[in-house]
This record gives structure tokens, sequence and C-alpha cells, in this order.
């Protein structure tokens, strides 16, 4: 006859599983993506080739009012492609646009932009003015301009191209440069995170300015994007330099959309 041992008591409760070492700053930081530069470079081909495109598709519209086509093609389509190619490769090669583009909202950030954004429409205002007496009118025109100058719209046609140049065009370029030239840039191995955010912030400037393939409005184009780029770099967040980029856009749109409706003169 055997006897039964004697079983261990079973704990009371099952230990608590074990945090990350660094569960804060797993956190803080998104996963990494894989796309960087050659991204980038991609996006601005599909720009330049679609704007190419959409020229030769628009061809010559001659004397008259401005046709909607042409505000809908030559002004609004290919720097939408660009941006909805920009946000395909976030989800091809990296975790979607909401973490590696940095899109989250916060009210915060919408108060950083609108401040940022009005201050730099008081610069970007005075440096028009200086622009404007140093190299005169016709050269300070910007190329929307150039292209509605002295051509009066339908009233869908002005309202369509206000309303892209002051809230969708603004996010359509901060995706493209704020968001994933930025995040490429970041991706470098930098000496700190902080080196990393200066100069994404110094290069997506740049190259913001530049990207316009308007060399005599290039000074001019950098000192609107310095607020803009001021307030991604202080947030870290892409919707705060979106709000600073629509609210600097917003007086010359409408300006644009009175020129073109002949309220006002250019």
């Amino acid at each position: 006859m055997t006897t039964s041992q004697p079983r261990e008591p079973l704990p009371d409760a099952l230990p608590p599983p074990e945090e990350p070492a660094d569960a804060t700053a797993f956190l803080a930081s998104p996963p990494a993506h894989r796309w960087g530069f050659g991204a980038f470079l991609l996006v601005e081909v599909v720009l330049l080739a679609s704007a190419a495109f959409v020229s030769v598709l628009v061809g010559d519209t001659g004397p008259g009012p401005l046709p909607i086509r042409v505000v809908l093609l030559g002004t609004m389509l290919p720097t939408m492609i660009a941006a909805a190619v920009a946000v395909l490769v976030t989800y091809v090669r990296g975790n979607g646009p909401l973490v590696d583009l940095r899109i989250e909202w916060r009210w915060a950030d919408v108060r950083v932009g609108f401040k940022y954004g009005c201050i730099g429409l008081v610069f970007t205002t005075v440096a028009a003015y200086l622009w404007t007496r140093l190299v005169g009118d016709a050269n300070a025109t910007s190329a929307i301009s150039s292209l509605v100058e002295d051509r009066q719209m339908s009233v869908s046609a002005a309202v369509v191209m206000f309303v892209y140049l002051w809230l969708l065009g603004p996010i359509c370029e901060e995706v493209i440069y704020r968001g994933l030239l930025w995040g490429a840039a970041e991706r470098l191995q930098w000496r700190s995170e902080r080196w990393g955010r200066v100069a994404a912030f110094l290069l997506s400037t740049a190259v913001f300015a530049a990207s316009h393939l308007e060399p005599l409005r290039t000074t001019l184009l950098l000192v609107i994007a310095v607020p803009i780029g001021l307030a991604r770099l202080v947030t870290g967040r892409l919707p705060a330099s979106i709000v600073a980029h629509q609210v600097n856009n917003f007086l010359p749109a409408l300006t644009i959309l009175l020129g073109a409706l002949g309220v006002a003169s250019f």
C-alpha cells in the first residue's frame, strides 16, 4: 500500500507579466520604417512627370475665361497624385501614414500651427513687399498667380482654386516635404535625435523652396517655409505644419480668388 505524497500548495495568483526594460521609450518611439530618400525622389519624379503630362493634356487654353478643367488638372492633380504616392509608400514600406508621417491630431498642435502660421504670414507679407520693390511685380509673381493673371474664371473654378490653395494644397505639400522627406532625413544615423530633427528641418525647408521651380522667388519661398518647418520641429508632428501652411496660404489664396472673379486686381 502506497501513501500519496502531499502536494505543494498552488500560488494564490500568477505573477504579473514582466514590463519591457524601457516601456516608456518604446511607446514614445514609433516603429522604424524602411523607406528613405529613394521614396522621396520617386514622389518628386511622379510630381514632375504628372505635371508634364497634364500640361500636354490641357494644351493651349486660348483667350477667354480660364476653364475649370485647367484649374482642376493643371494646379491640383500633380500635387495630389504625388501626395497619394507618398502615402502609398508608407503602406508598402512602412507602418502607414499615421505612424510614419507623424499624423496625430492634438488641439495643442493646432494652436502651435496657428501661431507659427500667423507669424509666418506677417514675415511673408513684409518679405513679399520688399521683394516686389527689389525685383518688380512681374518677377515676384508666383506661377499660379501668373496662370490666372488677367484671366477671369467662373465662380465654381475660382472657388475650387481657393479651397485647394488654402486647405488641400498645404496638406499635400506637407505630406511630401515635412512628412516623407522629413522622415527620410531623420532615418539617417545622426549623433543624436535632436540633430536628426534639425537636419530634417533645414533640408525640408531648402528643398521645399527649390522644388517650386521658381528661381527668382526661391529666397521668398525660404522665408515662407521657415515658420512652417518650425511648427513641425517644435511639435514633432505633421498637423502643426499643415495648419501653419494653411494659415500662411489664406491671404494669397483669397487674393487670387478675388482677382480671378474680377473683384480686385493683383
